[in-house]
């Protein structure tokens, strides 16, 4: 069965509005957990702009499942990582003036650096992921640096307009978890799924977990964090091949 590991990052966008201390991601993450989630995940942003460092070291000690950390590949989040111990590291491009983070990792132009940076973190006993689009020179690239295991950039595909567009990029998705599978990383997706689109991804038996925030977010604000999970946990295993 895929695992589905819930990002709370945008508890943490709604309380930044007031820099209060409501609603609280670490709350929520415990909500999540008690709902069926099997892992939560953050991203620590060099500008802080939602997730705060405190954040993350409390939940560190209050998560129960996996805590996977999404950062930039910088001397700073190095840090901070091998303090924290992290069950995962995600590693993404990460862009100042973006809204959320926008395509997958540059791996030909920064193949060095991430080998060491790696390298690393796999030092610390911590398990590393690349966040990298779906094609098979990207997925070639991570085993190359040590990854062991890579999360497909699933937002073409849910930005895609038209049943062709969309098959292509499940496709897309598809040849690249089967590519990891072959390489012995596992597949993981993120980026853009939600309640409508998530069932062609989930339906992918080579994609080991789902790393989902927003639309989860989005829909707890109606029906609650618990109740947002559980369905988004039911679509995933109604999906799943037999």
């Amino acid at each position: 069965m895929s695992k589905l590991s819930v990002n709370v990052d945008h508890v943490a966008t709604i309380r930044q509005a007031r820099l209060g201390s409501e609603p609280d991601p670490v709350s929520a993450a415990v909500m999540a957990e008690l709902a069926g989630a099997d892992g939560i995940t953050v991203h620590l942003r060099e500008d802080r702009r939602h997730i705060q460092d405190r954040d993350l070291h409390i939940l560190r000690k209050t998560v129960k499942t996996e805590l996977n950390l999404e950062m930039a590949a910088t001397r700073e989040m190095l840090d901070i990582a091998l303090e924290v111990k992290p069950d995962m590291v995600t590693l993404v491009p990460e862009k100042r003036k973006e809204l959320t983070t926008e395509g997958g990792l540059d791996l030909k132009a920064h193949a060095e650096h991430l080998r060491k940076f790696v390298g690393q973190l796999r030092d610390g006993r911590i398990r590393v992921n690349l966040f990298i689009d779906p094609s098979p020179d990207a997925v070639k690239a991570s085993a190359r640096v040590g990854s062991d295991g890579v999360e497909l950039h699933t937002g073409t595909y849910a930005e895609a307009k038209g049943a062709e567009a969309r098959k292509a990029e499940i496709k897309r998705i598809h040849d690249s978890a089967v590519l990891s599978r072959k390489l012995g990383l596992r597949a993981h997706a993120g980026h853009g799924l939600d309640y409508v689109n998530v069932g062609d991804v989930a339906a992918i038996r080579e994609i080991d977990e789902f790393a989902i925030g927003f639309s989860i977010v989005s829909r707890a604000v109606y029906t609650g964090m618990g109740e947002a999970v559980r369905e988004m946990k039911r679509l995933i295993a109604e999906s799943r091949p037999r």
